[in-house]
């Protein structure tokens, strides 16, 4: 059975989102050309942006429609992020939380594209 491995983002503008996911993810994409940028993150799993204007077949459906979630080890590791993303002006859609599943915030890419952070409750 196939399992995904990739995920893409329709995007704007694929240079300054690649130049965004490079500080986000603080490492160079692999791949880079006018309309698409790759990263490979540690996992295997690839990171693809991919102009929106060119994707075949158009694609309808913009940004905010799911997320794109970081799994840290603790609190303050969420908080660290938090305060790092803040500082760096990212759209915050929701403040430092506790949820059910675990201490939280989220924040938005440049192309309106929800950035999960949590760290997940052990039980």
């Amino acid at each position: 059975m196939a399992q995904p491995n990739y995920v893409l983002l329709y995007v704007d503008n694929p240079a300054q989102s690649a130049a965004f996911y490079r500080w986000l993810l603080d490492r160079q994409p692999v791949e880079s050309s006018p309309t698409f940028a790759l990263f490979v993150l540690d996992s295997g799993v690839k990171l693809g942006l991919w102009s929106k204007h060119t994707v075949e077949p158009a694609a309808t459906a913009a940004g905010g429609g799911g997320e794109l979630a970081f799994s840290v080890a603790d609190d303050d590791a969420v908080r660290a992020l938090f305060a790092a993303w803040r500082a760096k002006d990212l759209p915050i859609l929701q403040p430092l939380t506790e949820m059910d599943f675990g201490y939280t915030f989220v924040a938005e890419d440049p192309d309106g594209h929800r950035l999960r952070v949590f760290a997940p409750h052990l039980d």
